[in-house]
């Protein structure tokens, strides 16, 4: 039998060699796959950002293709500063090799923040078991004569050609004034260096930038991805019958999104006949998943794809159960496992993990049957939990013990309980909210929040019949879309409803470039359409200092008159004209109640009185906190009281930075409610700077004394439960 065997697999071995002469370009196609082994997941290989400690390389890994944890706690698995001439890498892509067990990487060796114009070199590594990498820099411009005036070298890839039995490296690269162009040449048999001339691979026929290319062997056919860089910044395919010569143009584009994109990535699903089209919404923030047969119609499935990262341009890999396991004990541990829950029901921004008591607190949404929850943690390979399934946490914590490998085994007190704040899983800051008299639901308009500097370019709406249960309406208004006047940092919006000719419409203001702008809408869900130009674009007079943000509208309800209110450093109000589009540019009046007034005014009117709130001190301040006045006059003067702070912090709770609120009124009654944000918990105490662009959406009830005083809310980790 043993020699049986041997026989086998020498005959395996001559007709794999055979199909190879035979069959090229097919062959050369499943470099990427597991060879004479199950495949049992995958590997994804990326960086996270701009920064210089985030141009690194990171893993992650998965089952399904779909579902994707961090090894490593998402720290780099390679030390940039070792393989690289700049200290940063970017771009990774990963390639199994064709004898299916050694693997090959090459990144981009680059910091960002030397400039896109500044890298003239890529990293070359190797490795047989993905754990320890042997490494080689080759500089392009010092490697190669004719490269005086090369400017970049940009996402290196590698694809086994079997005609030559060479590894083959492609990557673009721009000279002086000429458009980035997409080179290649063959690597050396170790791997370390480049022993060919680079060749350009495409001619573009409209000689446009193209980078970022990808080259996937499908129906006897090369499909090289590639992203027209600087024009549409989308992706385009050229197809060609030959690895090296011959691509044409297919003139469409294929990522399923109107959003620039880039670095795209496609792989074969594990045991289908199916590949994802993957690719990096770099302007949002954001991975995008497609699906396609035939690599030419490709559907989103967003809805399908979790991550407990956020990656930038990289490449997945086909793993199996070894592989998998090799990774796992080198790169995984217990407070990992406990962090990739894949739940639909947590708070996963706001687990809660203490590594040194052993503890481990997950919130869940309301309505969450406690008495029979599956946290639904990952099982890979190596990785043992104990009890598993679905557990009975109603009545307090349960003791969960993981095991990972050879690692010894590792206990933790998990406490699952209901926590309605924050109110929307993800970023969100600065929420208005409005109740609809069309729709009878209530909707918030907040800042999208999380990207660097208050950067966003977007807005999104939710909606619910109860304040608790949220549904995700999208992007009403896209500054770079739909916007001609301001493309950048959407903040703030507010917004109103009013009957015109009969008919509701919807006036939404909100923040761009630090200008205050109009929309207009017939549904409280959108679409919004932009007025065309800036309403508020300057400062009121006398005022030297602060921004034209943070508007608020408020109808009157005794004579219907709408106003705007605005400012940073200063509260500015004007007479909204009755077309609620253009304001009365006579009545502008400066009314700062006082000197601690930063931004974020609310009005309202309760009981013959009208009320304003403002935050105070700065967003990414711990102490970014809610103070109130009241007039007798929606344009003031502004009484401000001595105990009129009613939002700050709860250190007890780990609760900071609350501030920039709305208020709601339950239709028909005097029952109130604030909705503020706060810093992303746990994680925005400890993020210094950032902790103000990575905030929560939460509300509370809100109450008053029997003389109207407002009273001191208490931010609370569980928030309110449905309103009727």
């Amino acid at each position: 039998m043993k020699h049986l065997k041997l026989k086998n697999h020498f005959n395996a071995t001559i007709l794999f060699l055979l199909l190879m002469s035979l069959f090229p370009g097919k062959l050369s196609a499943q470099s990427n796959s597991t060879i004479g082994s199950k495949e049992a997941g995958y590997l994804f290989v990326y960086f996270t950002g701009d920064d210089k400690k985030e141009e690194a390389i990171h893993f992650a890994i998965s089952k399904n293709g779909y579902s994707f944890n961090a090894l490593n706690n998402d720290e780099p698995v390679i030390s940039s500063e070792k393989i690289s001439s700049t200290g940063g890498v970017r771009d990774p892509h990963i390639l199994r090799g064709i004898d299916g067990k050694s693997f090959y990487m090459v990144v981009t060796d680059m910091v960002s923040a030397k400039g896109w114009d500044s890298n003239r070199a890529m990293v070359l590594l190797k490795s047989t078991d993905l754990v320890n990498w042997t490494s080689s820099v080759v500089n392009i411009q010092k490697r190669f004569p004719g490269n005086e005036n090369l400017l970049r070298v940009w996402a290196p890839q590698t694809i086994y050609d079997s005609s030559k039995q060479k590894y083959m490296v492609y990557w673009s690269m721009k000279h002086g004034k000429d458009p980035d162009k997409i080179y290649y040449a063959y690597a050396n048999a170790e791997f370390t260096d480049l022993e060919t001339e680079p060749k350009q691979l495409f001619f573009s026929p409209t000689n446009g930038s193209c980078i970022d290319g990808d080259i996937i062997y499908h129906n006897g056919k090369y499909n090289l991805f590639f992203k027209t860089e600087g024009n549409g910044n989308g992706i385009k395919k050229a197809v060609s019958d030959k690895l090296t010569e011959g691509y044409k143009l297919e003139d469409k584009y294929l990522q399923q999104t109107t959003d620039a994109v880039e670095g795209a990535g496609v792989f074969k699903l594990n045991n289908s006949d199916e590949y994802i089209l993957m690719y990096d919404v770099y302007m949002k923030g954001k991975y995008q998943f497609t699906r396609s047969k035939d690599l030419e119609n490709f559907k989103v499935v967003d809805e399908d794809v979790s991550m407990d990262f956020h990656p930038r341009h990289g490449t997945v890999l086909p793993l199996n159960q070894m592989e998998i396991e090799q990774l796992v004990s080198k790169w995984y541990n217990a407070e990992s496992v406990l962090k990739s829950t894949q739940s639909k029901y947590i708070k996963k921004n706001n687990i809660v993990l203490d590594s040194v008591n052993k503890k481990l607190f997950i919130p869940v949404d309301y309505g969450t049957n406690l008495r029979n929850f599956d946290a639904a943690f990952p099982y890979y390979p190596g990785v043992a939990i104990s009890p598993a399934g679905k557990l009975d946490f109603s009545k307090g914590s349960k003791k969960l013990t993981i095991t990972i490998a050879v690692k010894p085994a590792v206990t933790y007190n998990v406490n699952v309980e209901v926590n309605s704040n924050p109110v929307l899983k993800g970023y969100y800051a600065d929420p208005e909210i409005l109740y609809s008299n069309k729709t009878k639901k209530y909707y918030l308009y907040p800042t999208s929040d999380g990207f660097t500097g208050w950067s966003g370019s977007y807005f999104k709406t939710f909606s619910s019949p109860d304040l608790v249960n949220w549904k995700d309406e999208g992007i009403i208004l896209d500054l770079i879309k739909d916007v001609t006047w301001g493309k950048r940092n959407a903040w703030a919006p507010t917004i109103a409803e009013k009957k015109v000719n009969g008919q509701y419409k919807y006036f939404y203001y909100y923040t761009a470039a630090q200008k205050v702008g109009v929309a207009i809408a017939d549904k409280p869900e959108g679409p919004f359409k932009d007025s065309g130009k800036a309403l508020i674009a300057t400062r009121p007079l006398g005022i030297k200092g602060g921004q034209e943000i943070d508007p608020d509208v408020f109808t009157d309800p005794k004579n219907g008159k709408s106003y705007l209110y605005w400012g940073n450093g200063y509260m500015a109000v004007a007479t909204l004209n009755t077309d609620m589009v253009s304001i009365d540019t006579n009545s502008i009046k400066v009314i700062t109640p006082n000197r601690d007034f930063r931004e974020g005014t609310e009005v309202f009117y309760r009981k013959g009185k009208y009320y304003f709130l403002w935050s105070e001190d700065d967003t990414r301040s711990e102490n970014y906190r809610v103070r109130y006045g009241t007039s007798d006059s929606p344009t003031g003067k502004i009484s401000v009281p001595e105990n009129n702070l009613i939002l700050s912090k709860d250190t007890q709770n780990g609760i900071y930075g609350t501030g920039h609120n709305s208020v709601i009124q339950i239709p028909g009654k005097d029952e109130w409610y604030i909705v503020y944000h706060r810093f992303t918990r746990p994680k925005g105490i400890a993020m210094g700077d950032a902790a103000g662009y990575n905030r929560e959406v939460c509300i509370d009830r809100m109450e008053f004394d029997a003389d109207g005083n407002i009273k001191k809310v208490r931010p609370t980790l569980t928030g309110i439960k449905p309103v009727k």
